[in-house]
């Protein structure tokens, strides 16, 4: 299973029906289709911002952890909401800074008429995890992990 696969079968990405197309060397892309269920109150078509973070999040951890080659859990993240969101939308996402203890994603998103309508900057945990962390079970399960740890251990960035 690759690292796409893996993330579109998280239980959290697909109950909100986001999809991961695209997560490798620092950067990823995702999309969230407009639904009903989305919108922010009863009367309006605007997404609720939470949703929008929430694609931010996830794509911008796929970029993490692309480089990373394992788990990033969050540390911080903070998003500028720039326009309503009222239809589709899109991440892309890409790793500003990756170091031995955090990394820093800049995410942009768009709507389907290609406004951006929200941009966010996310801190996640590229190491420090030890063996015992409730993210992951015994073994990674997507494929290129490994490689991606050997270039991490060959190439560990000075904080």
């Amino acid at each position: 299973m690759d690292l796409v696969e893996l993330f579109n079968q998280t239980p959290f990405v697909e109950h909100l029906g986001i999809e991961l197309t695209e997560a490798e060397d620092g950067y990823a892309e995702g999309r969230l289709p407009f639904s009903e269920e989305m919108r922010s109150n009863n009367f309006g078509s605007v997404a609720h911002g939470g949703a929008t973070y929430a694609l931010a999040d996830t794509v911008g951890g796929a970029a993490a952890i692309s480089l990373a080659g394992d788990v990033t859990p969050t540390v911080d993240m903070r998003i500028d909401y720039l326009a309503p969101a009222t239809s589709d939308l899109t991440a892309t996402a890409e790793v500003s800074r990756f170091g031995s203890s955090l990394a820093m994603v800049h995410v942009d998103i768009h709507n389907a008429e290609g406004e951006r309508v929200a941009s966010a900057q996310g801190t996640y945990k590229t190491g420090g995890q030890g063996e015992a962390t409730p993210w992951k079970g015994d073994e990674a399960p997507w494929e290129g992990h490994e490689q991606a740890q050997a270039d991490r251990s060959t190439n560990e960035p000075s904080e």
